[in-house]
């Protein structure tokens, strides 16, 4: 990596790793559960399930996606824990968000419930468990798992200013940028991967790139991206 490049994505980490640039955006409602934490009037769970259900919807336009999220957790009553150890949940084939209908979102919420019967957190939860046991996808060696690392990086970057840092026994050296078209597409403009598949490995080529610059928490990479996309666009 050359030293304008590396300066550049420095800067834009830098910069965007600040909660005013994240007003609309699905952080947003794992973040009003942690923040109710500290007075309990929320619980880590509830963190936890915010962040699945905002993570699973986190595709398309970002209005339209704060909009159907806070259609999500309407009918959760905005107490998702309680809303999922109920067992009652909108089950029908009406869309919630896109081609997400509300009978996915039922069965995620009755796969948290299994989860939350033997667990009293997500946390530790392999990308099979993540995968597989929650969401429901058919396992898949080699998928980027966009949304798995993007509630990851949520739950456990710990700076203290956009993601949350409510998992306090994992360790953010590992965590692996999320892995869209939009990333990818950058990340090759930048020089950062120049791998045709969108896959796993091209997960972590990326991430290593950004080790190089941030070893212990090359995930802030991911401010970087997506300060590249808005001033390139200005």
């Amino acid at each position: 990596m050359d030293k304008n490049t590396k300066e550049r994505l420095i800067y834009w980490a830098e910069k965007y790793n600040d909660p005013k640039y994240f007003t609309e955006d699905p952080i947003i409602f794992p973040k009003k559960f942690a923040g109710m934490l500290a007075d309990g009037k929320a619980c880590l769970a509830d963190v936890e399930i915010a962040a699945v259900i905002a993570s699973h919807l986190a595709w398309g336009r970002r209005p339209m996606i704060v909009r159907d999220c806070e259609r999500a957790f309407d009918e959760m009553g905005w107490q998702p824990y309680a809303y999922v150890m109920s067992g009652e949940y909108r089950n029908d084939s009406a869309s919630l968000h896109r081609t997400v209908k509300w009978s996915e979102f039922a069965q995620i919420c009755a796969n948290l419930k299994t989860s939350y019967s033997t667990r009293e957190s997500l946390e530790g939860l392999d990308d099979t468990g993540f995968r597989c046991g929650i969401y429901g996808r058919k396992e898949d060696p080699k998928a980027a798992n966009k949304k798995i690392n993007m509630m990851r990086r949520w739950l456990v970057r710990d700076d203290g200013k956009v993601d949350l840092g409510v998992w306090k026994h994992s360790d953010k050296r590992s965590l692996l940028i999320p892995l869209d078209v939009h990333v990818y597409e950058t990340a090759v403009l930048l020089g950062l991967t120049q791998r045709k598949p969108k896959d796993i490995v091209t997960v972590r080529e990326i991430t290593d790139s950004f080790k190089e610059i941030f070893p212990d928490d090359p995930c802030k990479g991911d401010f970087s991206l997506f300060g590249y996309g808005i001033d390139t666009a200005k």
